[in-house]
């Protein structure tokens, strides 16, 4: 068993460059505004489904509290652009992010149970909020499906720390 490196709070978000659903790439970090990463298990999960249409619904709120989304999973371009497509998804999403990505992230990874589920190595969720100064605001990681943030709570939260100049938290020795 290989165990990821924990990404420490505060540190600085490691560039990550993906291609992109509909052409081109997208990159996390390295970007002058706030971000959000929200890595998904792949279009063989209900769970990530269910989860990324609530992601949607407040995505205008996101982008007019000045966070930029990026969605991203381990999956093919053909699972990942079919699904996009069936969901109507408004938000950027990447695909074929590599197990070598995944463990830079500090993910954990799971094998298919079956072929019917993926034919690769995949992510559990994960949920990545970078600041202005490209560094790692929030980390929140988990190694089952069930167990996300609240994307409604987190925004509100993102809104307290640009208004109160709150701190990276975790970051004591």
């Amino acid at each position: 068993m290989t165990t990821a490196v924990k990404l420490a709070a505060g540190s600085e978000f490691p560039s990550l460059s993906m291609p992109k659903v509909g052409g081109g790439e997208v990159t996390v970090g390295g970007h002058s505004g706030w971000q959000m990463l929200v890595i998904y298990r792949g279009k063989h999960c209900p769970l990530c489904k269910k989860y990324l249409k609530g992601l949607d619904g407040l995505l205008d709120d996101y982008r007019a509290s000045g966070v930029d989304i990026v969605v991203a999973s381990g999956d093919p371009k053909d699972k990942a652009e079919t699904e996009s497509a069936e969901e109507g998804w408004r938000f950027p999403v990447g695909y074929d992010l590599s197990v070598e990505q995944m463990r830079k992230l500090g993910l954990y990874i799971s094998n298919p149970r079956s072929p019917q589920e993926t034919d690769r190595p995949f992510p559990e969720p994960g949920l990545f909020v970078l600041n202005p100064e490209g560094k790692a605001q929030i980390i929140d990681i988990s190694n089952a499906p069930f167990s996300r943030p609240d994307l409604a709570n987190v925004l509100n939260g993102i809104k307290l720390i640009k208004e109160r100049n709150y701190p990276i938290r975790g970051t004591a020795d």
